[in-house]
């Protein structure tokens, strides 16, 4: 739980991608340049949020665990205990899934 030992600062969510499709519903494996990009993550860890400029904090719109959808280009990509996360500013996420 390496991402319990990082805390992203100000308006920034770690989020762990999903893992990309190796294997079609029909059971044909797909090489790896055919995989698209997966968009989909999880959030991990969760900054406190932006200051304003009258000093106010405005809390990131995201909470952990919770499913959203990334830009296809962006993040900086961070490896904590062998694993890869992607940090994101809050205003870069697209959407969180409403279960």
């Amino acid at each position: 739980m390496a991402f319990r030992k990082f805390l992203p600062l100000f308006d920034r969510v770690l989020v762990e991608r999903f893992t990309a499709e190796t294997v079609t519903k029909g059971g044909i494996m797909l090489p790896e340049k055919s995989q698209g990009k997966v968009l989909q993550a999880t959030v991990v860890a969760v900054g406190p949020g932006s200051v304003t400029q009258k000093g106010e904090i405005h809390p990131v719109s995201v909470k952990v665990g919770e499913k959203v959808l990334l830009p296809e280009y962006g993040g900086t990509k961070v490896i904590l205990d062998d694993k890869d996360y992607f940090l994101f500013r809050d205003a870069d996420i697209l959407g969180k899934y409403v279960e």
